[in-house]
């Protein structure tokens, strides 16, 4: 079993950050303000992160604004391909499969599954 945490980020503008834990880093995901979990929206891919983000809170150095937890919990990786993934999420708010579809360079669509 993984983790997973969603971050609300204020910098450089509001925006939510999806890491979901993967063979000792965090994938990391770039998700609009204004995310609704029952609607399909876009996703950029970032770099990885450390796996001490999921336990992130609070302001970030360099003066790259504050962090606060928007969800987390468990999460279980379904399927993994080069352009599909699905992950089950065991958060509060981000709950149930979804899935990862990869558009175009780091373009991806975030989406429920029923």
């Amino acid at each position: 079993m993984s983790r997973f945490v969603v971050l609300g980020h204020d910098w450089p503008e509001p925006h939510l950050d999806l890491l979901i834990e993967f063979d000792g880093v965090l994938k990391a995901w770039r998700l609009p303000a204004d995310f609704d979990p029952t609607l399909p929206c876009p996703a950029t891919a970032n770099a990885d992160h450390r796996l001490r983000y999921l336990d992130s809170e609070g302001p970030v150095s360099g003066d790259r604004g504050t962090v606060t937890r928007w969800d987390g919990g468990d999460a279980e990786w379904i399927e993994l391909g080069d352009e599909r993934f699905v992950v089950r999420f065991g958060g509060i708010t981000l709950r149930g499969r979804y899935e990862l579809v990869h558009r175009d360079d780091s373009m991806w669509e975030f989406r429920p599954l029923k």
